[in-house]
Parts: C-alpha cells; structure tokens; sequence
C-alpha cells in the first residue's frame, strides 16, 4: 500500500532537505513543527474563537482529564496515537477507565486505538466509553478492497460486538457494564 501525494501538504516541509547535525530526522521533524509554548490556555482561546465543540485526543491520565474538562473541552479521545512515538504508552484500554473516573460524566470520552475486534469495542462501552474509533482496520479494508473493503470492515466489526453482547447476555448496548469485563488492575485486586 501506497499512500497517494497530497497536494494539501506540497511545499510545507520537505523531508529530504532536514538537516540531521544535531540528532535524527524525526528528532528534528519534531522540534520544528511541534509547539513546546501550548498549554491548556490554548484550549480555552479556541473554546473562544469557535463555536464548534472541541474534543482532546492524545490524553491517557486522569490529572490530563480533569485539565481538559477544567479548560472547557466538550469532550476526551484517550489516545496513544498508535503509540508509535512511544513503544511504552500504555494501552488505550488500560487508561480508559481511569480518565471516565476522573472527568465524572462531565463529558464524553471516546477511546482511539487498538480496536481490532468486536469484543475491543464491547470492553470500552464496558469501561466507560461513549464510543470508539476505528482507524486501522478501516484503513487495512479500504487498501485491500476499497469501499467495498471498508464497509465489509464496519459490518464484521458490528456482527462481532453484537455476538459479544449476546454471549454476555447484553439485549442492548445500555445493558454493557463494568461487571461484563475483567481487567489486570481486578485480578491484582483480588490478591491482595
């Protein structure tokens, strides 16, 4: 697969010409296009420009939860983006829980991230989830057989949750609960 040329990003930055004296390429990449001056400010002056709800991806704490609830964001995506920057990011469903805690109900959380199966997507509804995204696998759909592959993707995913719901005994996704999983963090409890 072969990601086609955007003429979006033409002429933004190009790749070839990074200079690798101090550090890697993707080092370098980072220092000039990532912001170190955001801060939860920013969340606020954007909350002040547009009408639009804003929705935070990229938080995997509960401190961060209560920060972006605090700087008035409509609602949370916990996220590791792929956990590609960082090979030690926790799991998106092993911070999940922790974050629905903290925000409260405030607002709703969605999780991004290691959803490959329906049985993924019952145990986020069953952590706290609102909803879930779904990138990868459409994406590996869409290159294998494009729309037609895509939709296929959304379909199995859908016939896998509702058989998960009904080997829990769940009549409708209200009915997905905590008591329908167990974590690591349960089994660990339970020893003690």
């Amino acid at each position: 697969m072969v990601a086609p040329a955007n003429a979006n990003l033409e002429g933004l930055m190009p790749i070839d010409d990074l200079d690798t004296t101090d550090g890697s390429k993707l080092e370098k990449y980072a220092r000039d296009t990532l912001d170190p001056s955001l801060s939860w400010k920013d969340v606020e002056w954007l909350k002040s420009i547009t009408g639009l709800p804003i929705l935070l991806k990229g938080i995997v704490t509960a401190e961060d939860a209560r920060k972006a609830v605090e700087a008035g964001a409509a609602g949370i995506i916990v996220s590791n983006h792929g956990a590609r920057q960082l090979d030690y990011a926790p799991a998106t469903i092993s911070a999940l829980e922790e974050v629905v805690k903290a925000v409260g109900g405030a607002v709703p959380v969605l999780v991004d991230g290691g959803v490959r199966r329906g049985t993924d997507v019952l145990k986020a509804l069953a952590l706290g989830a609102r909803a879930v995204m779904v990138g990868r696998p459409v994406l590996y759909g869409l290159a294998a057989r494009g729309e037609a592959g895509a939709k296929h993707v959304i379909e199995m995913l859908n016939r896998e949750l509702e058989l998960a719901m009904a080997l829990c005994g769940c009549r409708s996704v209200a009915e997905i609960t905590r008591d329908r999983v167990h974590t690591e963090g349960d089994r660990l409890r339970s020893l003690l």
